[in-house]
């Protein structure tokens, strides 16, 4: 795919990597994966602290739509939206989910310095 679909691609992962961090796609094709290094379908994982993948284990899952506080999650992290139908997830500089941070879309992941996030939000 070429022309402006493609700018408009590129501009908006442009605009989500300044929000969030490094951001890759968890697929290359509209199918879905069950499970991607460790992390279910339907889920958002956050993966041990300078591990990357580590090993495919994540050490933490987010399933149900909601705001999670995060305790003692420092240093870079790798964290993965496999969530499904067009979800999102957020990372938030506050508990309770304040201070919100742009969209990381479903299929995406990101690797991102978790020291000042206190929260992380999934949503429809």
């Amino acid at each position: 795919m070429r022309g402006p679909h493609m700018r408009r691609i590129a501009q908006a992962a442009a605009a989500l990597s300044l929000a969030f961090g490094v951001l890759t796609t968890i697929g290359s094709t509209g199918a879905h994966a069950a499970t991607y290094h460790g992390c279910p379908d339907g889920y958002v994982c956050i993966y041990p602290e300078n591990a990357g993948w580590n090993n495919d284990t994540p050490s933490h899952f987010y399933f149900e739509y909601g705001t999670y506080n995060l305790t003692d999650m420092h240093g870079l992290h790798r964290i993965e939206n496999n969530q499904t139908g067009g979800a999102t997830m957020r990372t938030c500089t506050g508990y309770n989910g304040t201070g919100c941070e742009g969209y990381l879309p479903a299929q995406w992941g990101i690797t991102k310095d978790l020291t000042p996030i206190n929260s992380i939000t999934l949503q429809a």
